[in-house]
């Protein structure tokens, strides 16, 4: 039987780390906060970011990373909301629990491995925050953790203001990592047997952000010199020259030359004889006139649009590339081929995401997942499902429990 997940979730980081289980078929309990009484909305703040559906719960950022989940509501300020948490958890029963709340509210929300561990001695529980258990108190969202841990200082033009990436990279770090620690512990429990104890697991994304500095922290042990520590590089590789992007008639490419004989190809193209000489036969040689040779490599790509450059670099076997959109990935066949499809509740059906593995519980289902579910979608019947009568369920909603 798959394992069941209890997740309390917001933004990005926990629901997509969930989204991996619901791809392996686990089931994935989404816990959210009531509505408001006044505004009558509540829960994830994402369920109201990106393009309207015509749900006002349901708007398009949110979909993709809670496609295939369930949804119910539950006020964790509340006693009672606490104990039916503990009710879901006993009788469901719950293997896996995940929140990225801040860890100072642990507590105070019943939420703390220690206090759901006695419902359920064999929890694992696993919680993502900005710096782990050992900052409690603070907040963090991945633009603030790229600017603190580095990414940003490693961003962008050396001449320019630092950037972000392009992707929430360090949210979808966190939760690949928190994806592997909870598998990791599942083995144990299965190792271990009747010895399980439980497993806390506490993910912080800045340790997760560090740990993928592997190629410049190292730098500090090997260098005095401030002049040769990683800093902003734009689109050059930082020891290998050339390897940049380039403008071409019709759009960009990049073009990665990483060692001698690759040099010496690229100058026997057509156009590009001019961008030899002497003193650039080695790397070394190379670094000292790089600026030189990107003004050299532009020139020869004057003559050039993407699919020319590329189908002649190809055939000296150089490694080159075209600067593809968004769009143009989405037309890639293997990109095509992978991807998740949910049907929207007027009906639709869309594409989102390609899998980065497909498993077999996507294969049985053909890659189509359920639409991400409303806020609260499935109160009744999980709360059923715990020995709640339809009256039961009533009450604690009309009195804001749920």
């Amino acid at each position: 039987m798959n394992p069941t997940v209890l997740s309390l979730e917001q933004a990005l980081t926990l629901p997509y780390t969930t989204q991996r289980f619901v791809q392996l078929g686990w089931r994935v309990i989404r816990v959210e906060s009531p509505p408001d009484p006044q505004t009558r909305r509540g829960g994830d703040p994402n369920r109201y970011i990106g393009e309207d559906i015509g749900c006002d719960d349901l708007h398009s950022y949110f979909i993709a990373p809670n496609v295939g989940k369930e949804a119910i509501t539950l006020n964790l300020q509340e006693e009672r909301g606490r104990e039916l948490l503990r009710g879901i958890i006993r009788r469901i029963p719950v293997d896996v629990f995940l929140c990225n709340t801040i860890p100072m509210r642990y507590e105070r929300l019943g939420i703390d491995f220690t206090i759901l561990k006695q419902a359920n001695p064999k929890l694992i529980w696993c919680g993502i925050s900005a710096f782990g258990a050992s900052q409690p108190e603070r907040a963090g969202y991945d633009p603030a953790l790229q600017a603190e841990m580095g990414f940003m200082y490693l961003t962008g033009e050396p001449d320019r203001d630092p950037m972000l990436c392009g992707l929430p990279i360090i949210d979808l770090k966190a939760g690949d990592e928190a994806f592997a620690q909870v598998l990791l512990a599942m083995l144990e429990r299965q190792s271990e047997g009747e010895s399980f104890q439980g497993r806390r697991i506490d993910i912080s994304m800045a340790q997760c952000a560090a740990s993928w500095l592997i190629t410049a922290l190292p730098q500090l042990a090997f260098t005095d010199d401030e002049e040769k520590l990683y800093r902003r590089s734009g689109n050059e590789h930082r020891s290998f020259i050339p390897c940049n992007c380039y403008p071409t008639k019709d759009g960009f490419v990049y073009l990665a030359i990483g060692n001698d004989i690759q040099w010496r190809k690229l100058s026997q193209i057509a156009g590009f004889e001019h961008i030899a000489a002497p003193e650039r036969i080695t790397n070394q040689g190379r670094l000292k006139e790089k600026n030189a040779i990107y003004a050299d490599i532009r020139r020869g790509l004057l003559n050039y649009t993407t699919a020319e450059f590329i189908r002649v670099a190809v055939a000296q076997n150089l490694a080159v590339a075209p600067v593809s959109s968004i769009k143009d990935v989405a037309r890639m066949d293997f990109v095509h081929k992978n991807m998740v499809e949910t049907k929207l509740t007027n009906g639709g059906i869309v594409s989102l995401f390609p899998v980065a593995t497909t498993t077999p519980f996507l294969e049985s289902m053909n890659l189509q997942l359920g639409c991400a579910p409303r806020l609260g979608a499935d109160n009744m019947k999980v709360y059923q499902e715990i020995g709640l009568d339809t009256s039961e369920i009533e009450r604690l909603k009309q009195d804001g429990i749920i």
